[in-house]
């Protein structure tokens, strides 16, 4: 029975483990098509990902609303981003959130996906300088040793792209900010989310409204307003489909990384996106047909590497703590 019982928890574990690594690898593909593709050709990035905010904002409506007449079987959080007080608490958080998901976009329409994480990977260095600027907490020396082989890793990579003549200087800019902003949510997230009860389906219901806002007076800025007016496909079928999967898929992997971090952990969580961004990699090489060099392989194995001995490192310090802690209660 109990050996029955542990099968069927592996089996569930590897059914959300691998629902993560479809719905994320294939967001990332979808969005290249969306952003850079010759079947959509449609420059305005930031118009695409303001659609696929007010996606997610309706998917959040909609389950909201579904919670109130069938509370029995689904469960959403009761909340009204329009208030005053909700607003001043998390529009700073949905500033910072707009700016991580816009860079991250640009990033990812001027460089390859094979290149993306890499071209991404400086986050876990963002977050050391922040925690010590921000927080006023020191990092361990193990762990500022793995950062120093991530932008070794990243350096290579960018020189590597530069060889074979794919480097994106746009790119790699939006890449950084992307990692600069992703850092700074993720800091700023841990004091917010404090006064949302820690409901992470609350803050993205709250985010998403608010972004859907703010890119408005953005994509005015960038012309992109023009564009879209001119694009000679917007009343394609294709398109929309295309731009709905895509705004479906970007709600998704909020639900599928909030899920696999609960029945695993979050140590597990960044293994297994590490492991999922090797595979993600490997898979763009062979889909859009590229061939690369052995030290670039090498500058992604670097980052992927150094990544998650970091995460390691970083879980068992944060054990040691929290034994430490317990000791002291107990004395």
């Amino acid at each position: 029975m109990q050996l029955e019982t542990g099968m069927s928890k592996f089996i569930y574990i590897a059914i959300v483990v691998t629902t993560y690594w479809v719905i994320s690898i294939l967001t990332v593909f979808i969005n290249k098509a969306l952003l850079s593709s010759d079947a959509i050709n449609l420059d305005a990035p930031l118009f695409i990902t303001w659609c696929q905010c007010i996606i997610s904002l309706i998917i959040c409506i909609i389950l909201s609303n579904l919670s109130k007449w069938f509370p029995n079987y689904i469960k959403f959080p009761d909340g009204n981003p329009y208030t005053k007080e909700t607003l001043r608490k998390v529009l700073p958080l949905s500033l910072l959130f707009t700016a991580m998901i816009a860079t991250n976009n640009l990033c990812l329409k001027y460089v390859d996906v094979a290149f993306y994480y890499v071209g991404r990977s400086l986050t876990t260095v963002f977050n050391v300088i922040f925690t010590y600027l921000i927080l006023g907490q020191n990092t361990p020396t193990n762990c500022i040793i793995c950062c120093a082989f991530i932008v070794t890793g990243f350096w290579l990579g960018v020189d590597q792209e530069h060889i074979a003549g794919s480097l994106s200087v746009l790119g790699i800019i939006f890449g950084v900010l992307g990692s600069l902003t992703l850092s700074l949510y993720s800091i700023h997230m841990k004091q917010v989310l404090p006064t949302l009860n820690q409901d992470i389906w609350l803050l993205s219901y709250y985010n998403n409204a608010y972004s859907v806002i703010i890119f408005l007076p953005l994509m005015i800025t960038n012309g992109e307003h023009i564009t879209v007016y001119n694009y000679d496909k917007i009343g394609s079928s294709y398109f929309w489909l295309a731009m709905i999967i895509g705004g479906i898929c970007g709600f998704a992997i909020g639900y599928a990384t909030a899920l696999q971090i609960k029945v695993t952990s979050p140590l597990t969580h960044n293994i297994s996106g590490t492991a999922k961004a090797c595979t993600q990699t490997v898979l763009a090489t062979y889909w859009y047909n590229e061939r690369k060099s052995l030290m670039w392989w090498i500058s992604n194995f670097i980052v992927l590497g150094a990544s998650a001995m970091y995460a390691r490192l970083r879980q068992l310090d944060l054990t040691k703590e929290c034994k430490q802690e317990k000791n002291e209660l107990k004395v």
